[in-house]
């Protein structure tokens, strides 16, 4: 009896190990004109995202106890609740709560910093999920279909607020 749950205990170790290793990634990097604290002025606070997403129509925040929630309402109709989990003076991170999206267990991550190039900064925006009624490529590529327009959006609220900006793409 002792082997047979040393044995069950095992696989299901095993399997929880395996189920959060295969975790899907979505990744992007920009280089926007500007530094840090000017970007981060634009594109930082929670809400602003509606400001510089073309996929975004509307942002409104809420608060329920000490938890920060958004709505945003996409230009599709669809709507995608999300919660942040955690701010600091150039970055933010945030899990989706609910979204027609066939993802689940979606942890984001929205950062700037510093770039190697002078009057630059690297802007951030990575995801991890798990693929909810469709294949891993059809998630990723729903997740990707969001973060591109949002980081060239960046970039180009970043362009028009910079003096003297210029797209080196």
């Amino acid at each position: 009896m002792r082997i047979a749950n040393l044995v069950l205990v095992t696989a299901v170790v095993l399997a929880i190990g395996t189920a959060s290793a295969q975790a899907l990634e979505a990744r992007r990097r920009t280089e926007v004109p500007g530094e840090p604290p000017t970007i981060w002025a634009f594109a930082g606070d929670f809400c602003a995202i509606k400001d510089w997403h073309p996929l975004v129509a509307d942002c409104k925040e809420s608060q329920e106890g000490d938890v920060t929630f958004r709505t945003l309402a996409l230009k599709d109709g669809g709507t995608i609740k999300e919660k942040l989990t955690e701010k600091d003076d150039f970055s933010y991170s945030y899990e989706i709560v609910e979204s027609p999206w066939p993802v689940k267990n979606y942890k984001a991550k929205f950062w700037v910093e510093p770039d190697d190039e002078p009057e630059r900064t690297a802007v951030y925006w990575e995801a991890e999920f798990d693929a909810n009624g469709a294949s891993d490529d059809e998630a990723t590529k729903k997740v990707f279909d969001f973060l591109v327009p949002g980081m060239k959006g960046v970039k180009k609220v970043a362009l028009e607020k910079t003096p003297g900006g210029d797209d080196h793409d």
